[in-house]
């Protein structure tokens, strides 16, 4: 799952995240919502994302009803997966059960035949079948680029067959939303379809949509019961700004928003009630490499910066403490990648090092003189880093690398770029080194092949849309990868893995410097029974899958 969309809020909202923040909120408490909307059944969602058009396709990833979450809301999934705990057994959903067979080759999913749409029909194996044959049939809405095989019906039951093994891509298949066949299947573009009175199975319907506020009330029938929240309101702010002035006002109950400073912006405004949560997944933010330029295709230069860099100042400073530290060189967030972690890696730190940095460039024919370092043909070592201008938390985390690495002789400076601009230069190999973040899923699988996968390979010049952005070229990773992917053993999959974090550690294709948070905002002053560190339960952000379950366990506080 990519974690691109941790960066709707960055792209739109980060431009005035710093000084706008600080402004936006001074008067935050003077209208504070006295209405009480846990009284009124009401729950009020939202994110700085700009003004929507009015199109609740749930499979495009453009659409308001993903870019608000609330296709989540409409549409379920066959199985609920956590990303915060991503080996934990998922929850069953539309379908009661399923099972893998044959080195996750095959997947039998037995459907709940309690499930009914909102219009009263049953929800059947044949709307499975009918969902996956046109993800099968139109690559467009196929966001997970699952290479789909057969697809049978048998009787309640549905089998899927595929021509490799996908256990690295488990939790994505169990996880699909269904759609209902007798409303997609008269359908003839479903790639463009705006699909504006939407028709699932969850315990919503579309209920009002302006580009502003998105309102779904709650279906009397909803086959699991009832809810107490009966009603969600989904409203869109401009910036980062007005989207924390809404939160620390009670106007906005449920969040995620990038703040540089949320003590003093949102938790001081009602420490009772204002809380957030920001856990991490498998996916995360680093410093990526351009390894086909020189010299940043010498593995012990690269490594030598990975061991300078100050995570914590990172941490502290650039991501205020909401996007959670990484403190392990592999790049594996902890706690959610805990059990992956290699042997050797267990209690290894990111704690900079300095001289041992400096001595692996000696080795490496680097040489250090009147604090300039030379690479072994002896050219002084510069670089430029690039980012999008106005995504502070990259560009104050780039000024700390810039320090960092000046303390092993390497001269940097920062330019800034429009994000397009940018995003075409990453794409097409034109930089020396930027922040960027990878993919994530149920492994750290997602996160190396997004880095290292040798597959997604593109000379520079040529645009690499699904990765591999650093032109890292080495066949033991790629070799790595295809291991664990294919492997039909636990042993197999965890030497293939620990093979992936040598060359991680060892050869630093990329830095990693933060992980990639799936945090939320949240008010208890209507509504309690929020995930928490205590019960993280499900994934507190409102985007994700398992936003539903959030919601059908809220209930009024008073």
């Amino acid at each position: 799952m990519s974690a691109r969309r941790h960066h709707t809020l960055r792209a739109v909202a980060l431009a005035t995240a710093v000084v706008a923040l600080a402004a936006g909120c001074s008067s935050a408490n003077s209208n504070r919502d006295k209405s009480g909307s846990g009284a009124t059944g009401v729950l009020n969602i939202g994110k700085p994302d700009g003004p929507q058009t009015n199109n609740s396709n749930p499979f495009l990833a453009t659409s308001a009803g993903a870019t608000l979450g609330y296709r989540f809301m409409i549409y379920e999934p066959l199985a609920m997966v956590s990303q915060i705990r991503p080996t934990a057994k998922a929850d069953p959903w539309l379908a009661s059960d399923w099972k893998w067979e044959l080195n996750f080759t095959k997947v039998t999913f037995t459907l709940n035949d309690k499930a009914k749409w909102a219009d009263g029909k049953p929800v059947t194996a044949d709307d499975v079948a009918f969902t996956f044959n046109l993800l099968k049939k139109h690559p467009a809405l196929n966001a997970d680029g699952i290479a789909w095989g057969g697809v049978e019906v048998q009787g309640k039951k549905v089998v899927l067959t595929f021509d490799d093994s996908q256990y690295v891509n488990q939790n994505k298949i169990i996880q699909q939303f269904i759609v209902p066949k007798h409303i997609w299947e008269g359908v003839k573009n479903p790639e463009v379809w705006p699909n504006r009175t939407p028709v699932g199975s969850g315990p919503y319907k579309l209920k009002t949509f302006t580009p502003q506020t998105t309102t779904l009330t709650a279906t009397p029938t909803y086959w699991k019961g009832t809810t107490k929240v009966k009603e969600l309101r989904y409203s869109t702010y401009n910036d980062n700004s007005a989207a924390t002035t809404a939160l620390a006002s009670g106007k906005l109950e449920w969040s995620f928003v990038f703040m540089p400073n949320y003590k003093q912006l949102f938790i001081s405004k009602d420490p009772k009630n204002h809380k957030l949560w920001f856990p991490s997944g498998l996916g995360i933010h680093g410093l990526w490499f351009n390894t086909a330029r020189k010299p940043f295709d010498n593995p012990a230069l690269r490594k030598a910066m990975a061991m300078v860099v100050d995570r914590n100042a990172i941490y502290t400073q650039a991501e205020a403490t909401l996007y959670p530290e990484i403190t392990n060189p592999t790049g594996i967030p902890l706690p959610a990648g805990e059990s992956f972690i290699a042997p050797e890696y267990k209690s290894a730190t990111t704690k900079p090092d300095v001289e041992g940095a400096k001595e692996v460039l000696e080795k490496a024919g680097f040489t250090l003189s009147g604090g300039v370092l030379k690479d072994p043909g002896g050219k002084p070592v510069k670089l430029t880093f690039t980012d999008p201008a106005g995504w502070n938390d990259y560009i104050t985390g780039l000024a700390i690398i810039k320090d960092n690495i000046k303390k092993i002789g390497i001269e940097a400076k920062v330019k800034t770029q429009t994000a397009d601009a940018w995003t075409a230069d990453v794409a097409n190999g034109n930089f020396d080194a930027t922040l960027h973040w990878t993919n994530s899923g149920a492994t750290p699988y997602d996160m190396y092949q997004n880095i290292m996968d040798g597959a997604l390979l593109q000379p520079i010049g040529k645009p690499s849309q699904l990765g591999n952005f650093g032109r890292f070229k080495s066949a033991e990773a790629t070799e790595a990868l295809k291991d664990f992917a294919s492997a039909t053993t636990g042993t197999a999959r965890t030497e293939a893995m620990n093979a992936l974090q040598k060359i991680m550690v060892e050869q630093a294709p990329m830095i990693p410097t933060a992980a990639a948070p799936i945090g939320a905002e949240y008010s208890t002053k209507n509504w309690v029974g929020w995930p928490t560190e205590a019960d993280p339960y499900a994934d507190p952000q409102h985007t994700q899958r398992s936003a539903l379950e959030v919601v059908l366990k809220l209930k009024p506080s008073k």
